[in-house]
């Protein structure tokens, strides 16, 4: 590991999105740790791919503390977080769901950013640069059944960023909230939903792939400097969304 280069993080790297994120930065020269709790599969992404592989559970703050630990210790900076982690948790009307599924789902995709990103903002803040892109979805922009917890948790990324953008800004940390929609991943089969268009393997081969949204990432990171993109939503043509 070569600590001169720069250093990123990106959680939820065991699969979908985040191995493609993961895989292009280390493409573009970056020293990338990945996160995710299941050992197995990371480990087998992280070996793949050519990242180092940190075991650890977005919603724990003590094993942000680990990561966080763990990646100054050996490099020494953190020049890149990719809050990824998420899932749709239980897609049904919320009077279908329990106390304890929507907490485990404002807890993965909402409280895991708001965890990483009070993590690595003074870090960044001390250093007087860093990237900090966070993932949101469609489902904070628009409004379907079933989706309501999850969407709450999605556009809750969104304020977050801009809010934390403006708390960092005259530091020289960037914040960007992203916000992908149908992805090439197993997003609809872990989420149960039955019928989904992006099940059928004909709309899923048309949907954003891993790497494309790595290759956007990437792009984001490396904007110059003085420039600032507050936030980006990336559709595939194969998804209509009508009206806008």
């Amino acid at each position: 590991m070569d600590i001169q280069l720069p250093t990123a993080i990106v959680t939820g790297a065991s699969s979908g999105y985040g191995v493609g994120i993961a895989k292009v930065l280390i493409q573009r020269g970056h020293n990338v740790f990945i996160t995710a709790r299941n050992a197995e599969k990371l480990e087998a992404v992280a070996s793949q791919i050519g990242a180092t592989a940190i075991v650890a559970d977005a919603t724990s703050g003590s094993d942000w503390d680990r990561v966080i630990e763990t990646v100054m210790k050996a490099t020494g900076h953190i020049d890149v977080l990719i809050n990824n982690a998420g899932a749709g948790g239980k897609i049904a009307p919320i009077e279908e769901q329990t106390d304890e599924e929507i907490t485990q789902t404002l807890m993965l995709n909402l409280n895991s950013v708001f965890f990483g990103c009070r993590r690595v903002a003074p870090i960044m803040r001390q250093s007087k640069r860093g990237t900090i892109i966070n993932i949101s979805s469609i489902c904070a922009k628009y409004s379907w059944p079933g989706w309501s917890v999850y969407s709450a948790a999605k556009a809750g990324i969104e304020r977050l960023s801009k809010g934390l953008y403006l708390e960092l800004r005259e530091a020289g940390v960037r914040v960007t909230c992203l916000t992908p929609s149908w992805g090439d991943t197993e997003f609809s089969q872990n989420s149960n939903i039955a019928g989904h268009p992006s099940l059928s393997p004909e709309i899923r081969a048309a949907c954003t792939k891993p790497e494309e949204l790595g290759e956007i990432v990437a792009n984001i990171v490396t904007t110059p400097p003085n420039l600032e993109i507050i936030e980006m939503t990336v559709v595939p043509n194969v998804q209509e969304i009508s009206p806008l």
